[in-house]
């Protein structure tokens, strides 16, 4: 078995355009791997050697680092002074100088040998490409396809990659089949024993904010700003949202005009998805108040000392502020960084010493039934007509 330096050659440039590698990479892998080969069948094991391959004619050169020295014990690695001075006439003893031998062909096991070790260093080549390309957009959105579900693990195609999908960062009950189109959230590029791993997101709270920027493009100018998200991808998230600009809603900016904005999130993550936004606040009652919502509360008793609080609501309204499974308020939770209760309000007695950490929040005025404001317009109208007596 021999080797066909032409054809080499000429696959060095196919490989680099098929991998999309530089022509100079795959170049310098083939010439260290031709230069281990020279080493076994010409050279010695620890022998300094360096190949130089033309690419269009297929010519291989070796350049062998030699000693020279007065008395040649092993032609390998050494050289006569009269020889390395006919190729450099300045050449002195116990220097070294580059030899240039031309290299035919190799032996089988030699070229066998080189072959594998071009394959493995193109692939490792091709790893470092990915990764310096991949490694520039972690934290951002990248459209993708389904490449194929094995279990729990969808495999995505990025383009020049393929990335894995684990089902802690996929969207719950989200069906993914091959050749779906998608957009995901590179996450991270892990480092393996088998190369560079990319992790993708769909259920992570950076994906829902990359979603939200590209619809309101007020949060490029800082005039509207996400404070804050708590998400369970596929079933309900919560969404702080601050105004930097006087006069500005962030809640309206964010929802958009009858609601296009948030309406085309959830048509990416998926319209099982509830997105409730609210008005991020720095007083942590008024932001644990709107984090409940659509809860109304009546007390919140704060204990920042320890991050809790215990928030009170109409009876009627216990089961909205905990939600389904104590949705709403883990949530709530999650966002406020609070450890929230919920409590009914019975009379609920304020724990002593924590008078200053109460808020009671002023109800709205109940409708009075049609029979007392009748009652109340004749006793206006009595009352009118005895002052005119």
């Amino acid at each position: 078995m021999e080797f066909d330096f032409k054809q080499l050659a000429v696959a060095i440039q196919t490989i680099a355009e098929e991998k999309n590698l530089p022509q100079e990479v795959v170049q310098e892998v083939v010439e260290q791997a031709l230069a281990a080969a020279y080493r076994r069948d010409y050279g010695d094991r620890e022998q300094e050697i360096r190949v130089v391959m033309n690419l269009n004619t297929g010519d291989v050169t070796a350049f062998v680092t030699k000693q020279i020295v007065a008395k040649v014990e092993d032609s390998k690695t050494e050289i006569s002074l009269s020889e390395a001075q006919v190729r450099n006439k300045s050449a002195k003893l116990d220097e070294e100088i580059e030899v240039e031998e031309k290299v035919e062909t190799f032996g089988r096991v030699a070229a066998q040998t080189a072959k594998q070790v071009i394959l493995q260093r193109l692939r490792e080549a091709e790893r470092d490409i990915i990764m310096n390309e991949y490694e520039d957009k972690i934290g951002t959105v990248i459209n993708a396809t389904v490449a194929r579900v094995e279990g729990n693990i969808v495999r995505i195609d990025l383009g020049k990659a393929q990335g894995i999908m684990p089902r802690s960062e996929q969207i719950q009950n989200e069906r993914y089949y091959p050749g779906q189109r998608l957009k995901v959230f590179l996450k991270d590029v892990e480092r393996g024993f088998r190369g560079p791993q990319l992790i993708v997101s769909r259920g992570n709270k950076e994906f829902m904010e990359w979603l939200f920027r590209g619809e309101v493009p007020e949060m490029e100018s800082n005039a509207v700003e996400i404070k804050g998200i708590a998400r369970e991808a596929g079933v309900r998230s919560k969404i702080a949202v601050a105004s930097n600009v006087p006069g500005v809603d962030p809640v309206g900016t964010f929802v958009g005009g009858h609601g296009t904005r948030v309406n085309a999130v959830m048509s990416e993550v998926g319209e099982q998805e509830k997105i409730d936004i609210i008005v991020w606040g720095e007083e942590p009652i008024a932001y644990i108040t709107n984090a409940l919502s659509p809860t109304k509360v009546n007390k919140v008793i704060l204990d920042e000392k320890n991050h809790k609080a215990r928030v009170i609501v109409p009876e009627d309204q216990l089961s909205i502020a905990i939600g389904k499974s104590g949705q709403n308020v883990r949530l709530a939770s999650k966002l406020t960084g609070f450890e929230i209760d919920i409590e009914p309000d019975k009379g609920t007695e304020v724990a002593k010493g924590a008078e200053e950490n109460v808020v009671e929040l002023s109800a709205k005025p109940k409708l009075k039934r049609k029979s007392d404001l009748e009652n109340s317009l004749l006793e206006a109208i009595e009352e009118h007509g005895s002052d005119k007596k």
